[in-house]
């Protein structure tokens, strides 16, 4: 019998604690602007311990005003520093509300679209003993960011990317954080990961024209997919799928707009 093609790697390793809002972490070597070190220090969420970012903490004060609720997500964006993730010449803008670029015609989005659909992926997944997610899907690695945020709340991320050039950016930004549950995929988004289904969850950063079937496939029962599709007229909208033994569920929400989801290497 043939042997089932094995897993990938981890990029690094690192313990990420248990659930629970993290002690106070260091400030990092370098904040990301001077004006954000002297600025004060926002109220803190009920219960979080004070962000030694400030324009971090300003960010995620900002999510729970806009309407972002599980507090296991604001913890969650409150624990990556996204300024890691943008070029040098950007860093100023990194806990702002927007779009940056990271080359190649790609971007990572807007901390209120990855917290959005991180909080919908997360009301629709079925979760273990320990109160996670199991596996989690990650369709458009881009600069590894999305990756890392579903990384605090999932088991297991598996990452896919179809632009080696981004893939090898996201493995160079991950490695120094060490983390033991990501896993760096370089393949065909669209064909998803057959090598770690069954997933929990799906959630992709790009969108085509439809959910691929593979993405059903090879979602378990009780799993739910949240994605941009293109819709009439030639809009992107999100999309939230659920999948039970009975039936596959759709339910279209509001307008995005995310780069288009492509087949292929490159």
């Amino acid at each position: 019998m043939a042997r089932p093609p094995e897993r990938p790697g981890f990029p690094a390793r690192i313990d990420l604690g248990s659930r629970p809002a993290p002690a106070k972490r260091p400030a990092p070597s370098a904040a990301p602007t001077a004006a954000a070190a002297r600025a004060p220090a926002p109220a803190a969420l009920p219960g979080a311990a004070r962000d030694a970012i400030p324009a971090r903490g300003r960010m995620v004060q900002a999510l729970a005003a806009g309407g972002i609720r599980d507090p296991e997500v604001l913890r969650a964006m409150g624990a990556v520093d996204r300024h890691r993730f943008v070029d040098h010449a950007l860093v100023a803008q990194a806990y702002e509300d927007t779009a940056l670029p990271i080359g190649l015609g790609q971007t990572i989005s807007k901390p209120s679209v990855v917290a959005r659909m991180v909080e919908l992926l997360m009301q629709g997944v079925a979760r273990g003993a320990d109160g996670r997610p199991g596996r989690v899907l990650d369709i458009g690695t881009g600069c590894g960011y999305q990756a890392l945020v579903l990384a605090q709340l999932a088991s297991e991320v598996y990452s896919v990317e179809r632009l080696r050039e981004l893939h090898e950016k996201a493995r160079a930004n991950l490695r120094p954080l060490r983390v033991p549950n990501v896993h760096l995929i370089v393949g065909d988004g669209m064909q998803g990961f057959a090598s770690g289904a069954p997933y929990a969850g799906i959630v992709s950063a790009a969108g085509g024209e439809q959910v691929p079937e593979a993405w059903i496939e090879q979602l378990a029962y009780g799993g739910r997919i949240v994605a941009p599709t293109v819709q009439a007229g030639g809009a992107q909208a999100l999309v939230v799928i659920d999948k039970t033994r009975q039936a596959i569920r759709q339910t279209v929400l509001e307008g995005v707009h995310f780069v288009p989801l492509k087949s292929g290497v490159s």
